[in-house]
């Protein structure tokens, strides 16, 4: 072939223009990549597996703990493509490789990210293309709602799980969450309820949906714990849901309760005008900051009198009739007093759930709502959050002989 020469003639002797190829070099580095990765990695493996035996493969060594028993095949995804693992067998000691679980670890929460974008409703190509950024490999719409739903099994169980031993203190209270119903936009509710268990830790002892907190609702709710196995409730903690003392009574008739503090400060908070407020609140704290029951009674009754005076009726009233409901904690340790006068621990737990499902905005349905929610307190419950001790039970168990009560291990 002739080339063109510097003065613009031809000449046949200069040398040819090379043509790359972009495409087929990219591919052929992709491919050198890979493969340096897999031999890598089945490399670490061998020496790992050499180490745990204490010696190399067909080596005589008295340092020797166990000898090969072949290998098995897995692939597994990497950024630079999916390699061939050739996973080495020992036949006593378990080859517990953290090559693979870092990778495993990595896959987990690939997967369990699509879920919960697949739950909060992101759009099926929108996680396709995602799915390609993280992993090099584009999962198809199939694939994503598989894994959905097999998760769904894994949360159904999770929720329908026996509940074993006695938790003495129980948190109760719902969620509201929006749902698409007919082209409309309505309010659905996911009632949730923790509990510390006999050795002063917590648990997510259930979560399902109701179409509102109503008493039928509550009922439902009572009746799926306690076929489940809650036992041992020397307290329920939560607001003045409607319908949910009376059926907290019925179920658990043995239990005392407690109403959250905090909501009814709030509830007096709406019969007082704003220039009040800091001088009501004062007054109110005054009543739970006392040493016993039966002071803080007196105190309440004083509080009302005082707030007669300063002509705020409403909230005087409902001082008198609500005092004596946040006053239940005080019969139990000094030392639980802070943690169960309030529902607090639940508060916090529903913020965080809130977070995680403000930007889905309306659920298709509600089972949607419901698995999203029960997903982020499963993945809570593993961590330092149910992993912690939260009380120290002991003297609970001190006061129960004290008194002559029954054990926490006992039905309620």
């Amino acid at each position: 072939m002739e080339s063109v020469s510097r003065d613009g003639g031809r000449s046949s002797g200069a040398r040819e223009a090379i043509v790359v190829d972009e495409a087929k070099v990219r591919g052929h580095l992709d491919e050198v990549v890979r493969s340096t990765v897999e031999a890598t990695l089945n490399q670490l493996l061998d020496e790992e597996a050499d180490r745990i035996a204490g010696a190399e493969t067909y080596e005589r060594s008295s340092e020797r703990k166990d000898t090969r028993a072949g290998s098995y095949q897995r692939n597994l995804q990497t950024k630079a493509g999916e390699v061939e693992l050739r996973v080495p067998r020992l036949r006593k000691l378990p080859l517990e490789t953290a090559i693979i679980e870092r990778y495993k670890r990595r896959e987990s929460s690939i997967e369990e990210a699509l879920i919960e974008m697949y739950l909060a409703g992101v759009s099926m190509r929108r996680v396709e293309d995602i799915t390609e950024a993280l992993r090099g490999t584009r999962v198809s719409a199939s694939a994503v709602s598989g894994m959905a739903q097999k998760v769904y099994g894994q949360i159904e169980q999770w929720r329908n799980r026996t509940i074993m031993g006695a938790h003495a203190y129980v948190y109760l209270d719902g969620i509201g969450m929006k749902r698409s119903w007919g082209g409309k936009v309505k309010t659905v509710a996911v009632l949730i309820a923790i509990g510390v268990d006999r050795e002063g830790y917590r648990e997510v002892l259930g979560v399902a949906e109701g179409t509102k907190e109503d008493a039928e609702s509550w009922r439902s709710f009572l009746r799926h714990l306690k076929e489940r196995g809650l036992k041992g409730v020397r307290l329920f903690i939560t607001d003045k849901c409607l319908g949910l003392v009376e059926a907290l009574a019925e179920f658990y008739p043995q239990a005392a309760w407690q109403r959250c503090v905090v909501h009814w400060y709030r509830n007096v908070m709406t019969a007082t005008p704003t220039t009040k407020v800091r001088e009501v609140v004062a007054m109110l704290k005054a009543i739970h900051a006392q040493e016993d029951r039966r002071e803080a009674e007196i105190k309440a009754a004083a509080v009302a009198e005082k707030l007669e005076a300063m002509r705020l009726g409403r909230a005087a009233q409902i001082v008198r009739e609500g005092a004596g409901e946040t006053l239940s904690y005080m019969d139990f340790p000094r030392e639980h007093r802070r943690c169960i006068k309030t529902n607090s621990p639940l508060e916090r737990l529903n913020r965080e759930v809130r977070r995680r499902t403000r930007v889905v905005g309306a659920f298709p349905d509600g089972q949607s709502a419901l698995m999203l929610v029960a997903a982020r307190l499963r993945h809570v419950a593993g961590t330092k959050w149910g992993t912690r001790r939260y009380l120290d039970m002991s003297r609970l168990r001190e006061q129960a002989m004290e008194t002559h009560m029954e054990p926490t291990t006992t039905a309620a």
